[in-house]
């Protein structure tokens, strides 16, 4: 069902992506300090996907078009985000949905991401809990993945590539250093 998706995506709309480049260096510096007495509080351990979901949250709350999807000619806005997180599987891919991420923190969209991660390796997600989302999350990077395109997932009107952290040289204020950097990919509905 989801390669049926994808493929109607790219009949359906005006896919385009955008590729920017991420200095990795502050969250990791965050998460490095933070980690241990995050997961003694939360019980959870602090990974880069909560900062990637809740600053997209940030974002398709400052740019609802993105959060948006079109039916027809009218362009529907939701006054939530719902973010989707693709899970891999011994059985393949699998997208469940965490809901109300305007309402959420880091420890809450940890926890949530960690119960359906464990959830859809089990194979105990129900499919109410894979349908729905405003926006997709997908890391490649966790299988050595330098870059993508990831193809939409319609309604959806955005979907995030979250790419491998890398050791790369940059220049900052005139000098060569070498930085975690990653890319990101943006695809979008160009409509």
């Amino acid at each position: 069902r989801i390669a049926e998706r994808l493929k109607e995506a790219q009949s359906v709309t005006a896919m385009l992506t955008t590729f920017n480049e991420v200095d990795m260096s502050s969250l990791m510096d965050l998460r490095k300090e933070y980690k241990d007495a995050f997961e003694k509080k939360h019980g959870t351990k602090l990974g880069y996907m909560s900062a990637f979901v809740k600053a997209a949250t940030v974002g398709l709350l400052e740019q609802p078009e993105v959060n948006a999807f079109i039916d027809g000619t009218d362009i529907v806005y939701r006054d939530y985000v719902d973010v989707s997180v693709a899970v891999s599987t011994q059985t393949g891919l699998v997208v469940p949905v965490i809901r109300g991420c305007e309402n959420m923190g880091f420890a809450d969209i940890e926890k949530t991401i960690n119960s359906l991660g464990q959830r859809a390796r089990t194979g105990q997600l129900s499919l109410e809990e894979m349908q729905g989302g405003t926006f997709t999350i997908s890391n490649g990077g966790v299988f050595g993945s330098l870059l993508s395109t990831p193809i939409l997932n319609v309604p959806q009107s955005a979907i995030l590539g979250m790419h491998i952290i890398q050791n790369r040289p940059i220049v900052v204020d005139g000098q060569i250093v070498i930085r975690p950097m990653m890319y990101l990919a943006l695809t979008y509905d160009h409509r």
